[in-house]
């Protein structure tokens, strides 16, 4: 009698995909989106195979699961701290208006966000001044949803790391977004792309990826 081959363990990579995964649906986003919760699921599971190998090389976050275009008020208020949940004093129509810069290349559907800095190293300098810097090093500015993605992936972020602005998303103006901490509660807010603050550090990421085309 053969002996039962042994069952793959599943790697440090598949558990935290696994244990974004259930933050997200924790959020409520299968019914904002229309979806029954296994559909949701079903929806995000390719992009298992486009989990990144673990180098060790990295000092950031290796890869977080974003969905473009989320509902941000109603995720954002569904992240809880010790403080409260998350929130934000800006209006519907004037979020709407901050959108991904043309030249950021954002997957239509699911993909991973990769090797995620939230720029320590940029506290108490400006977006406008950093932004050239993060492109030129072939990195790419975060955008609103990746940001709150982050967040949702780790509501401790903004404590355990630094606050962050999210200078992929504009609106036309000199304001860019930026993800802290306001009253002990995750804010998502605005600053001018002129203005350093010591608690506010410029997030990025090395790359982008969606799932494998079928066929």
């Amino acid at each position: 009698m053969s002996a039962l081959p042994a069952a793959r363990l599943p790697t440090e990579a598949e558990l935290e995909f696994d244990r974004q995964v259930d933050a997200l649906a924790t959020t409520g986003l299968p019914a904002l989106l229309d979806l029954k919760e296994t559909c949701f699921r079903a929806w995000l599971e390719p992009l298992r195979d486009q989990l990144p190998a673990d180098d060790g090389g990295s000092t950031g976050v290796p890869f977080v699961v974003v969905l473009p275009d989320l509902p941000v008020v109603d995720v954002l208020g569904a992240v809880h701290t010790l403080g409260g949940s998350g929130f934000t004093t800006m209006d519907a129509a004037d979020l709407a208006r901050f959108r991904p810069l043309p030249e950021i290349d954002v997957p239509s559907g699911p993909y991973l966000l990769l090797d995620v800095d939230t720029g320590p190293e940029t506290l108490d300098q400006t977006p406008a001044d950093v932004l050239p810097r993060i492109t030129g090093a072939g990195r790419s500015p975060l955008t609103v949803a990746e940001g709150l993605s982050v967040l949702v992936s780790d509501p401790g972020v903004l404590r355990a790391r630094n606050c962050f602005s999210l200078a992929g998303s504009r609106c036309g103006d000199k304001r860019v977004p930026a993800l802290w901490v306001s009253a002990r509660r995750p804010r998502l807010g605005w600053c001018y792309q002129g203005a350093p603050h010591t608690w506010l550090g410029t997030a990025s990421c090395a790359g982008r990826r969606g799932a494998a085309p079928l066929g």
